[in-house]
């Protein structure tokens, strides 16, 4: 019986212009990253579950992937790059001063419901701000964040700013438990407007209820931001987000700002501003990040931060795909004229020629017939000469 070897669910192979375009994008952001001070860092692959349960991690445990370890100790793939930068910037790099800058392009492993056709293996790069915090903080990670898509060349896009510090203030003023506010904060995240309404009926005619009923329709332009003032009154968040859009539209990036006050993913791990990217032709946002005050003072050292990550594959599918270029020569050679061969491939674009490994000029002849080429380069004692296919 013939053996049929698939890959694991939620992984697949990548072949030929799809890593160059991966490349490309990787290329491009990290360039970008440098140009702005941001150092490159790596962490394992692999690390133990402890370092995120501690951490409070943004990715609940049943989407990690868990891995066996000699030690006996529970592990999983690296599900995000921030906790552990985190962890590296409270003990590594604990003798440098702050703000530190760093910046990583590697891979975070995720377990998704089996058959939904998402990937486990998501390819990111992302900037992590350690040590910074305040306004001139957030706005550099902004602008770095719409940069990043400008520099992919991404079509068209936007960034949609929300602020924890929002819900939290409307929550906080019905008293909820704290289980409750999860529940709550679950249904404003996935927008699900009749069980919103449901959960909040009992709390009818309370100043706050209105505004609650309302924050998963709160995304949009700079109206959002009114309607969110008339709904809830002056609020620190919304004056902020207020603050940040004018810094912003003075510098020119107005045009790529949009708001989603509904934005309330994971709210006990960010705790100021948060966004997403989100690009034309992707289905999800390509880009998230925020403001974590309190993530690296669990590894020993009090600093606040904020960054973002992008997710290469997702940006590449909204972008043209590229076309590799055409084979139109093979070289072949005789003993003693390796050199020139050699000489001659390196000369030519990339991919448009190169070597034969056959030993007589017939059998390199089938093998430029096989593959299209339009002309084999011959190097032997008669000299240098081209022949057609």
């Amino acid at each position: 019986m013939k053996l049929t070897i698939n890959t694991p669910e939620g992984t697949r192979d990548r072949l030929f212009s799809e890593c160059q375009e991966r490349r490309q994008i990787q290329s491009r952001l990290t360039r970008l990253f440098r140009q702005r001070g941001y150092l490159e860092v790596s962490t394992p692959d692999t690390e133990y579950y402890d370092l995120f349960a501690l951490s409070g991690s943004a990715i609940p445990q049943e989407r990690m992937v868990k891995v066996g370890d000699p030690s006996g100790k529970f592990c999983v793939m690296r599900p995000d790059s921030t906790t552990p930068i985190a962890r590296v910037a409270a003990t590594k790099l604990c003798s440098l001063p702050l703000p530190q800058r760093l910046y990583y392009d590697q891979t975070v492993y995720r377990s998704n419901p089996a058959h939904n056709g998402g990937s486990r293996e998501i390819p990111q790069c992302g900037v992590e701000l350690i040590g910074a915090k305040g306004k001139k903080a957030d706005l550099e990670i902004i602008v770095t964040a719409v940069d990043a898509l400008r520099s992919c060349g991404a079509p068209r896009f936007h960034v949609e700013l929300g602020h924890a510090g929002f819900f939290r203030d409307l929550a906080g003023r019905l008293e909820l438990e704290e289980d409750k506010q999860e529940q709550m904060r679950a249904l404003i995240e996935g927008k699900n407007f009749a069980a919103l309404s449901a959960f909040l009926s009992p709390y009818d005619g309370h100043p706050a209820c209105a505004a609650l009923k309302q924050l998963s329709r709160l995304f949009g332009g700079t109206e959002v931001l009114d309607e969110a003032e008339r709904l809830a009154g002056r609020t620190e968040a919304v004056d902020y987000l207020r603050d940040l859009y004018d810094e912003l539209s003075a510098a020119g990036y107005g045009q790529y700002i949009r708001f989603d006050l509904g934005m309330v993913h994971q709210i006990d791990y960010y705790t100021g501003v948060v966004f997403r990217g989100y690009v034309e032709g992707a289905g999800d946002a390509v880009l998230s990040g925020g403001r974590y005050d309190h993530l690296v003072e669990v590894f020993g050292r009090e600093a606040q931060a904020t960054g973002f990550a992008v997710d290469v594959d997702a940006v590449a599918r909204t972008l043209p795909e590229i076309v590799l270029p055409r084979l139109r020569c093979v070289v072949h050679y005789e003993p003693g004229y390796l050199a020139q061969a050699l000489e001659a491939v390196d000369g030519r674009p990339a991919g448009t020629c190169e070597l034969s490994p056959c030993r007589t000029l017939e059998s390199t002849r089938n093998l430029a017939r096989d593959k299209g080429a339009e002309a084999i380069l011959v190097f032997d004692k008669d000299g240098e000469r081209m022949v057609l296919v």
